[in-house]
């Protein structure tokens, strides 16, 4: 059965939207702040969030942004009195799969929860672990690289580099996040400087003028683009 985190502080509406995507087939479990939200998301697999604005401790956009960032292919669906039109584009831009404003029909809720399900990817599992277009092979799994038959020599840093672009295929990797990804977690300052050396040497194993796999956005970060040129 797909499971969704409900993620709304108000108990009657939460209570009931449980009740009736539970009747339709699903397996519900709420949460009434951002806090918990977290820590189920961190510990528990999800397909989908419908997810709140304005939540007791926090702000519904920021978590969302933590998920897009952590989970990249885990569906969100604000459910939000937030109306104003910046609110929508706020949520998309962050990218929600879908923005339904209080009130709001249930069937047409549940239709929506059905298409949001159908175009999800890999949930709250994390990254893929592989990727492969026919001329580049990455298996995450074994830290293993292929290009056109021949075995690369990819260094740990750079396969984390890599795991973290493939996720997010045609997103924007803001630099920051790389750094935070790849080596805050360690204890170990790598300043700008370095993460450029390091995208550097590792776009000259991987492409070639037939493909570019990624391509930078001066001053923002990078897009993984799925080696077209």
């Amino acid at each position: 059965m797909q499971k969704i985190l409900v993620v709304e502080d108000d108990l009657a509406l939460s209570t009931g939207l449980c009740f009736e995507l539970d009747a339709s087939g699903y397996v519900t479990v709420a949460s009434y702040s951002c806090q918990k939200a977290w820590l189920l998301l961190k510990y528990e697999s999800f397909d989908l969030v419908i997810l709140d604005v304005n939540l007791p401790d926090g702000n519904g956009f920021s978590l969302c942004q933590k998920i897009k960032q952590e989970f990249p292919g885990l569906s969100v669906i604000f459910l939000t009195a937030n109306d104003l039109e910046q609110d929508i584009l706020n949520g998309f831009d962050l990218g929600a799969e879908d923005y339904i404003t209080k009130p709001f029909n249930l069937q047409i809720l549940k239709r929506r929860v059905e298409v949001a399900l159908r175009r999800g990817g890999s949930g709250s599992k994390g990254s893929p672990d592989s990727y492969d277009d026919g001329v580049l092979l990455l298996d995450f799994s074994t830290l293993t690289a292929v290009r056109k038959g021949k075995r690369l020599a990819i260094t740990p840093n750079e396969y984390k580099l890599l795991r973290l672009l493939t996720a997010n295929v045609g997103n924007l990797v803001t630099r920051q996040l790389l750094l935070e990804k790849l080596w805050d977690c360690q204890g170990c300052y790598i300043d700008d400087h370095t993460l450029t050396v390091t995208m550097n040497r590792l776009r000259a194993k991987i492409e070639d003028e037939e493909h570019t796999y990624i391509r930078t956005v001066r001053g923002m970060g990078y897009i993984w683009t799925g080696g077209k040129a």
